[in-house]
């Protein structure tokens, strides 16, 4: 019998625990699931009792959490990112694997070398982004370089959105599929990407500026704007010397200069604390944003416009007026920052309904040459959700770091340290399992480009 321990089971935890207790039985596992509010996981697991189990979790517990870890073989961890290093050391100082579908931190690299002495695998970003789009954009990259081809360009774009018929009249067409924090707190470090062999920066302030316009064949357009540090993927992909580099976000027409409007205001701002009172109004809030003589009298959102410069009647205004932003309404939080009480507003308007489902899309653009010609080959991903509960979030996120763990109890992960899935025992056997049991599967268009 092999323990496995899930550490939090949220929003995207439901494919993962699904795929867990399938194949508990075969597999000879024993599934225990520490969340915090665990009365939600009954019904799932009561009829898994044989090989599974829930309690009750807080990761202050520290006591708990090693008594958690030391009971287990495997440790799989859906907490919020900034408690992995806490986790990670449970698992350092009991010899436990760890699996987790985060980015590896300055803080989790820093244990590499203590993870390969111990003899320990600290897996991260065995997700989707991170995860999918290292796995899927590895095997496009080996397979370019098995014909011989010399790589030129990458560039690498996922967005959690929604599929058309749940986009409704939100013109944003956009609602929350993970961590609305997280949504709202978006690009805040300078991204950083390489341009035809020449290192290019965008300053927060600029981010939503700046952005590709992209076609995916039967899902029409998308705007991809740069994430995070795109640089730092050169050398876990081999790519040291390729000239051009570049992941990003994808969001719906119109998302990336509605969303500016916000940053520029300085309602994305989670620095500074604003002394109001609940009861305040978005009203009240966007005139103490506007110059005092633009903030008294006349139409607050003409009045906002002109401060930023849009147009009244165009479509940044149309999308920030569906927010209810110049409306009589309470902020609802007292003493907030500015990103919280847009989070707070967010998480209504933004939020899922039980008949929508969420849509993933992801795309890889390649430029290669090959025997004196120059190639553009591109890789996309679509995967509708089933329902708001088994999102298509909660599929390309749990089911990749579920097969992960399969792999791990088996004994077919030999690396140790910090791992990325950029490894070929890793990414063939787990993207062959996606498309052959559940249809996820990227789907491929290469062109010759003219000289």
């Amino acid at each position: 019998m092999k323990n496995i321990l899930l550490l939090g089971a949220g929003r995207s935890a439901s494919s993962l625990i699904n795929y867990l207790l399938r194949h508990a039985p075969s597999e000879g596992w024993y599934l225990t699931v520490a969340d915090v509010q665990p009365a939600h996981l009954v019904p799932i697991l009561v009829a898994h009792t044989e090989y599974a189990r829930v309690v009750p979790f807080d990761i202050q517990n520290d006591v708990l959490l090693n008594e958690l870890v030391a009971a287990a073989d495997v440790v799989i961890s859906m907490l919020p990112a900034a408690f992995h290093p806490m986790v990670a050391r449970a698992c350092l100082h009991h010899g436990r694997h760890l699996a987790t579908a985060s980015y590896a931190t300055d803080e989790i690299r820093a244990l590499d070398a203590e993870a390969q002495a111990a003899g320990v695998t600290l897996l991260m970003e065995c997700g989707l982004d991170p995860g999918l789009d290292h796995m899927s954009a590895m095997q496009a990259i080996g397979a370019i370089r098995a014909r011989g081809g010399q790589l030129l360009s990458f560039k690498s774009y996922c967005g959690g959105l929604l599929t058309p018929e749940s986009e409704g009249d939100n013109p944003w067409r956009y609602k929350f599929t993970w961590n609305p924090r997280n949504v709202v707190l978006a690009g805040q470090s300078t991204a950083k990407y390489l341009e035809n062999g020449r290192p290019h920066f965008i300053p927060y302030q600029q981010l939503f500026r700046r952005f590709e316009v992209l076609e995916v064949p039967g899902y029409g357009q998308f705007e991809g704007y740069a994430n995070r540090d795109s640089l730092s993927y050169r050398a876990p992909y081999g790519l040291d010397t390729i000239p051009t580099i570049l992941r990003g976000t994808l969001r719906r027409p119109g998302y990336c200069a509605a969303w500016n409007a916000l940053v520029r205001l300085g309602l994305t701002d989670d620095t500074v604390h604003l002394g109001n009172t609940a009861d305040w109004t978005w009203q009240q809030l966007i005139a103490a944003y506007l110059p005092p003589a633009a903030a008294v009298g006349g139409n607050l959102a003409i009045h906002f416009a002109d401060y930023l410069e849009l147009n009244p009647e165009g479509e940044e205004m149309r999308l920030l007026s569906w927010l209810g932003l110049f409306k009589h309404v309470a902020v609802g939080l007292p003493n907030a920052t500015p990103a919280q009480l847009l989070e707070h507003l967010l998480t209504e308007k933004w939020r899922l309904q039980p008949g929508d489902r969420d849509l993933i899309v992801m795309q890889h653009l390649f430029e290669f040459t090959l025997q004196g010609k120059r190639y553009r080959r591109t890789s996309s991903l679509v995967v509708p959700g089933d329902d708001a509960t088994h999102t298509a979030m909660a599929k390309t996120v749990g089911l990749p770091l579920g097969m992960a763990v399969r792999r791990l109890t088996r004994g077919l992960v030999p690396q140790r340290g910090v791992v990325i899935p950029t490894h070929a025992n890793l990414y063939e056997p787990i993207l062959a399992e996606l498309e052959a049991e559940y249809g996820i599967q990227f789907q491929e268009e290469e062109s010759e480009l003219p000289d």
